[in-house]
């Protein structure tokens, strides 16, 4: 008796499967295609929301940059202030859409990204309703932080991901070397303290720590010089022993960057609970809250997975 092929279920089916009533968000409508417009990026309509909304900010920092210039501001006031405006009205109306598709705005409103994104409006009103405050203008640069959301992207939350775990590994490994660091500033600072003293510059042990800092990591201001021929000596090996030191931290994190590369690549995916991102794509719950994870939409060919008997075998 022949057998019947079993097809493999794609994720997405997977993650249908799940009682979506019991999520506490939106299953479905418009709120759930614009959740995953606006805080997803495995979607061609999500990726193009990114880029879009990136695009924006910088066209906005250039905006800023320009009306900060006394001759552009006074040759182009009026039509930079109308520009202002419009960037302001499309990033409130973002931020309500934000606010709007989720299922704990007040959450959203007080992550991180919320703040940043309350902060990127506004200014905007303050000066419009409060005349005194129009140095508060400046703070519109704050908009060059939500550029961070490029790392939401799939072609980079991978490398961003490996990074963040790579740095998170080699963390106590860069404090000894730190310390170690520190150890040999404070001890050197001191030696030329004593060798060199005031009549050459060095009239305490932190400003021996200063020109030990600047000679070791090879910026030498020249503010300060030794003079003695020991001193000499001393900022001769200070400067080998920086020139040696600063590979050590990049062997570290490039070791653990390595050593992340065999791991599993995240997605976007978004928890509606907690906003936690970096699912993977066959999760059924979050890894932080524990909450049921919404079904995962993505239209890249190599996320779907082709049943066995569409792929021409038996």
């Amino acid at each position: 008796m022949p057998q019947v092929p079993v097809t493999k279920p794609s994720r997405p089916d997977i993650a249908r499967e799940h009682d979506v009533r019991q999520f506490g968000q939106p299953a479905h409508g418009l709120r759930l295609r614009l959740y995953t417009i606006i805080f997803e990026a495995d979607t061609r309509a999500g990726r193009l929301f990114d880029l879009t909304l990136i695009g924006l900010i910088l066209a906005s920092l250039v905006v800023v940059v320009l009306d900060s210039i006394a001759v552009v501001h006074a040759r182009h006031a009026t039509m930079l202030t109308a520009l202002e405006w419009l960037f302001t009205l499309l990033f409130s109306a973002e931020y309500i859409a934000r606010l709007a598709c989720v299922r704990k705005p007040m959450r959203y409103a007080r992550s991180g990204y919320g703040i940043v994104d309350l902060l990127a409006v506004l200014p905007t009103y303050l000066a419009l309703l409060v005349p005194g405050v129009n140095a508060l203008v400046d703070v519109r640069v704050l908009r060059l932080l939500r550029v961070f959301r490029i790392l939401k992207l799939a072609e980079y939350v991978a490398e961003f991901g490996a990074l963040g775990r790579a740095l998170a590994a080699s963390r106590r490994k860069i404090l000894v070397f730190m310390s170690f660091v520190m150890l040999v500033v404070m001890v050197m600072g001191t030696l030329m303290y004593v060798v060199e003293g005031p009549e050459n510059g060095y009239t305490s042990i932190p400003v021996g720590v200063y020109w030990a800092i600047t000679t070791m990591t090879t910026v030498g201001f020249g503010d300060i010089t030794p003079r003695t021929d020991l001193g000499r000596v001393i900022a001769s090996m200070m400067m080998l022993i920086g020139w040696g030191t600063l590979a050590v931290p990049t062997g570290i994190v490039s070791a653990e960057f390595t050593a992340q590369r065999l791991h599993r690549e995240p997605t976007t995916r978004t928890c509606h609970e907690c906003l936690s991102e970096g699912h993977q794509q066959n999760a059924r719950f979050c890894r932080d809250c524990g909450a049921q994870l919404p079904p995962w939409h993505s239209d890249r060919v190599s996320d779907v997975q082709v049943p066995a008997s569409a792929s021409g075998k038996g």
